[in-house]
């Protein structure tokens, strides 16, 4: 079933009230957020009750020490705004899940070993009320069960362009075929625009490193 048309068969569609698109320098969260969860009892069960706030307050001081190499880009490049917004408004035309998208650029930001997308990109699965259960085996998809035929032709498809083989073509007619068994015209192209979009920002994150975690607005501090 190809993308244009439906979604795929089993597909789990994200909540409706999506909240409106944030225009910013990086790939944003365009889902809805389920908001945060109440902590079990037993995820601090091996952590004494004296050493919590301790710790607690040793990594706020940690992620309050973060820098990044470079001032934000934005304070040199005012024109980035709009070119950022007309790409995620391209690539959030509703031809593909949003799912779908935040799941190649995980993965793109996996093989690069990019902390800053990594992180970005879990979030945003999580704010399209994915489990942890997919978003963890989005980095050994090949034999999980967790994912549609789709959503494995499109993994499948950025690591073809992120990882050269030397002995055939990065994308080879056969990938490519098996990719416009799933998708039409404007939901490939769709596909290629979102594993672009997150090229694009993949140097930025390397070179310039941006604090993980961190909001728009908040992420560069040198």
């Amino acid at each position: 079933m190809r993308e244009g048309a439906t979604l795929p068969a089993g597909r789990r569609v994200a909540r409706r009230g999506s909240a409106p698109e944030r225009r910013s320098p990086w790939p944003a969260a365009t889902c809805r957020s389920t908001g945060p969860s109440m902590p079990d009892a037993s995820d601090h069960a091996q952590i004494p009750k004296g050493n919590l706030s301790m710790s607690t307050s040793t990594t706020t001081t940690q992620q309050d020490e973060l820098r990044s190499r470079l001032p934000d880009p934005f304070q040199f490049f005012p024109e980035m705004a709009p070119i950022a917004g007309a790409m995620t408004k391209a690539v959030h035309n509703g031809s593909i899940p949003r799912t779908t998208v935040h799941l190649v650029q995980f993965r793109a930001g996996q093989i690069v070993g990019s902390t800053y997308h990594t992180v970005r990109q879990s979030e945003d699965l999580r704010d399209c009320g994915e489990t942890e259960e997919r978003i963890s085996a989005v980095a050994s998809w090949q034999d999980a069960p967790y994912f549609t035929d789709a959503e494995r032709v499109a993994l499948e498809l950025v690591e073809a362009v992120l990882t050269p083989d030397p002995s055939r073509p990065r994308v080879p007619d056969d990938l490519y075929a098996r990719a416009t068994a799933h998708y039409d015209d404007k939901a490939l192209w769709t596909l290629t625009l979102a594993i672009s979009q997150i090229f694009f920002f993949i140097p930025v994150a390397l070179i310039a490193r941006p604090i993980p975690g961190r909001p728009p607005g908040k992420n560069y501090k040198k």
